[in-house]
């Protein structure tokens, strides 16, 4: 089974490698797509993000990274998955999700969405509070692989 996990991994936390490593457990392939959204305004680049996921699930056999534009469920096509994998913070997310799976179930209902539910320990984490604590400089390592530490350190030039 082949399965996408799309988002737009600005950047990559733990919270997302908890739901990557996971699925990557279920799932005999897995897609991480790193999704362009014109309606974000990222920190880090399309080459940056693409970077700092490939270096963080290099030692997970099963996984790919990609960029792609436009709709989930048409990149789950092209890639002849038959889930997305979608992770669940908290129940606004899953409320959101919710109504994403069900648009994708209804333009092509031969694609599962699967929901995970984070880590506990990761259950408040979010790129934006990553950025938020790497800006003040108060403990980011507990929250971002180390290439994201990094990458923080040259944005933020500390």
């Amino acid at each position: 089974m082949k399965a996408v996990y799309p988002g737009s991994f600005d950047p990559v936390t733990l919270g997302h490698l908890d739901i990557i490593s996971r699925s990557a457990s279920i799932v005999d392939e897995l897609i991480v797509g790193i999704l362009v959204n014109n309606n974000k305004k990222p920190m880090f680049t399309m080459d940056e993000r693409l970077e700092m996921l490939r270096e963080s699930v290099k030692d997970i056999a099963n996984v790919t990274v990609k960029t792609f534009e436009g709709m989930t469920i048409d990149f789950a096509r092209e890639n002849n998955a038959k889930v997305i994998i979608r992770g669940l913070r908290v129940i606004s997310d899953y409320e959101t999700e919710m109504q994403i799976a069900q648009v994708n179930r209804s333009i092509d209902s031969s694609i599962e969405t699967m929901f995970l539910a984070t880590g506990l320990e990761f259950s408040f984490l979010s790129s934006t509070i990553a950025k938020e604590v790497a800006f003040y400089d108060a403990g980011v390592e507990k929250l971002v692989p180390p290439i994201v530490v990094t990458k923080f350190k040259e944005k933020y030039n500390k």
